[in-house]
């Protein structure tokens, strides 16, 4: 539960919760008009049904668009759904890429501080500056 907060707090910092959001209503339109113009979906669970098929491109083959409208909206959909993806999958990596380097350079600046000042350092803190360093490695 946790990282789900976690996941939200980073797609609101990063404003890509508007994305999914767009995404969102966009599935749940394309389902009411895939509902409204194939004639093989007849119920609104149905037309999402469909629309998870088309987004996973699984593509299970029980439900088909066969009207020109229905197979505008699951190209569509399938492109949009990509990007959606891509997007969401590229700013997660990015925060944590950044939240760890972050963390990198708090750990590296004293070690910084201590060799700037290498000539006045006395033995003992000269061999924790060395582990310091193999643990780095």
């Amino acid at each position: 539960m946790k990282k789900i907060r976690v996941l939200g707090i980073i797609l609101k910092r990063t404003k890509a919760d508007r994305i999914l959001s767009g995404f969102l209503l966009f599935l749940f339109a394309a389902a009411l008009i895939i509902q409204i113009v194939e004639p093989d979906i007849n119920r609104y669970v149905d037309a999402l049904w469909y629309c998870y098929a088309v987004i996973s491109t699984a593509g299970f083959g029980d439900v088909v668009a066969v009207t020109f409208i229905g197979k505008v909206c699951s190209v569509l959909l399938t492109i949009y759904s990509m990007f959606v993806l891509a997007i969401v999958t590229g700013v997660v990596v990015n925060f944590y890429s950044q939240v760890v380097e972050m963390h990198s350079k708090e750990a590296l600046t004293p070690l910084m501080d201590q060799l700037e000042h290498l000539p006045e350092l006395s033995k003992e803190e000269l061999e924790a500056i060395s582990q310091t360093i193999k643990k780095l490695r």
